[in-house]
């Protein structure tokens, strides 16, 4: 986004600049009519500190893919209704494209680069290759962070519009995943894969089945 500017990047995060604003008083950037605020913005990104300074307007997603270049999330609709830019926040999935980043001073925020390398991959990510759950490749790291959320609310219990009893532990089921997944769509259409491949790292815990 224009007049936004990242700054002082920590050592192991992708390129920066090295001049930070002082203090978390929002100053301009520009001269001029034209200027707009700017805060620094503290996040926590794949487990390294990210320091930057950056137009108040700037997303989250911005923020990752033209500041930090982790151009895994990707921007698909801009509006969250496709779930391509979907990361988790403090361990909860967002669509990063409805949230301002300097909402996030302080939170941990992780991306598809932190789930695991073509070297170690995550067990997500390892599922999502063997049962084929891509096609074209492009809302995959958005549904791949989903589904790593999706059985991290389930473990802790949280209910979904499909769970029957809401005094009950919530289970691991073909629906609980369809719905709880709904928000990432897949244009090539593998949504049957990405049910497989989100239940096998459940530990094959489906109990139900669904055409």
């Amino acid at each position: 986004m224009a007049g936004g500017t990242a700054v002082a990047a920590s050592a192991g995060l992708p390129r920066s600049s090295a001049a930070q604003g002082a203090g978390g008083a929002a100053r301009p950037v520009g001269v001029g009519a034209g200027s707009v605020p700017a805060m620094p913005v503290s996040l926590k990104v794949n487990g390294r500190a990210a320091h930057l300074v950056l137009d108040t307007r700037v997303t989250l997603l911005d923020a990752l893919r033209e500041h930090l270049h982790l151009t895994g999330s990707k921007k698909g609709c801009d509006h969250g209704q496709c779930g391509a830019c979907t990361v988790m926040v403090n361990g909860r999935r967002v669509v990063s494209c409805l949230t301002l980043a300097v909402m996030h001073e302080g939170d941990e925020v992780t991306t598809i680069e932190g789930l695991g390398t073509p070297d170690n991959l995550h067990p997500m990510q390892a599922a999502f290759v063997k049962h084929d759950g891509y096609q074209c490749g492009y809302c995959t790291p958005g549904q791949i962070c989903s589904g790593v959320a999706v059985l991290g609310e389930i473990k802790a219990g949280i209910p979904s519009h499909v769970t029957a009893d809401l005094l009950a532990p919530a289970q691991v089921t073909e629906a609980e995943i369809r719905e709880r997944m709904s928000g990432n769509l897949c244009r090539c259409g593998a949504y049957s894969n990405i049910v497989e491949a989100i239940t096998e790292v459940a530990g094959g815990q489906t109990t139900e089945r669904q055409g």
